[in-house]
């Protein structure tokens, strides 16, 4: 389980000297300004917002790359801090910078992703064999990384950020840039991991794809302007802006709404 209560997180914009002379302007950008959720087990959260909206930001806090300036963040029973190993061993992250080592094979890149963790070199080989047969990447795993399709990468990344079989699992655009087929593939997989077969794991799931959400989340928070507007189911949501299209729903939330947050919504995430 992940609870995220009340995060806030400031930035310093440098801007150009005015009139190209003199020291650079500096701007405080509240990038991040109340977010809360609650992501259960074996489940699937979507946590969708436009862009700048503070999804990406409120995600590496949650992955203790980033500190809060105030607010929580609770993985399972650990508090999480800034580079804290604790809570990063109970998370698996795939991010939209994927960072394989191109000349690596996917083997290996998956590996020495499992050795940082800590793990025996025998499950490490048990649980790479496990993933390459879930995520039908066996084909691939004695191949260079260097090359691959976008949709061979997402997987590879994946298979790395599971070596160590994490309880909660964050996913920050996991869909841009893959096809149908790979897509469909992704679905599926993430769809049997929150089932107790596949281990009842805790999913958050972040896209600007609305029929992703549709067709896979449990729940749904929308952020806007750093700040969590609603939640609910896409039914509830739907219901909630009086709308029958879910992508008309999520503009009227998200961009009319955003301005008069109840503060009970806020609480209750």
């Amino acid at each position: 389980m992940i609870i995220v209560e009340d995060l806030h997180k400031e930035f310093v914009k440098l801007g150009k000297p005015k009139f190209g002379i003199g020291k650079k302007t500096a701007e405080r950008v509240k990038a991040v300004n109340g977010v809360s959720f609650t992501a259960q087990d074996g489940a699937i959260l979507g946590l969708l917002g436009a862009n700048g909206a503070g999804k990406t930001t409120s995600l590496r806090m949650v992955a203790s790359l980033l500190k809060a300036d105030s607010g929580k963040i609770q993985i399972d029973d650990v508090q999480v801090k800034e580079g804290q190993t604790a809570s990063q061993s109970r998370l698996g992250i795939l991010s939209d910078a994927r960072g394989l080592y191109p000349r690596l094979t996917s083997r290996e890149n998956i590996h020495y992703y499992g050795k940082l963790h800590g793990m025996d070199r025998a499950v490490i080989e048990k649980r790479t064999d496990q993933l390459a047969h879930w995520l039908d990447i066996g084909s691939l795993l004695d191949r260079r990384t260097e090359g691959f399709s976008q949709g061979e990468r997402m997987k590879i990344a994946l298979a790395r950020a599971l070596i160590h079989d994490p309880k909660n699992i964050i996913l920050d655009e996991p869909t841009n840039g893959l096809d149908v087929v790979a897509t469909r593939a992704l679905r599926e997989f993430l769809r049997w991991l929150r089932t107790p077969e596949g281990g009842g794991k805790c999913i958050v799931f972040s896209t600007h794809i609305m029929q992703e959400v549709e067709r896979l989340c449990d729940t749904v928070v929308i952020v806007a302007k750093g700040q969590t507007v609603t939640k609910g189911t896409v039914a509830e949501l739907m219901e909630e802006a009086q709308e029958s299209d879910f992508e008309d729903a999520f503009v009227k939330l998200a961009f009319l709404q955003s301005k008069e947050i109840n503060p009970s919504v806020q609480g209750s995430l």
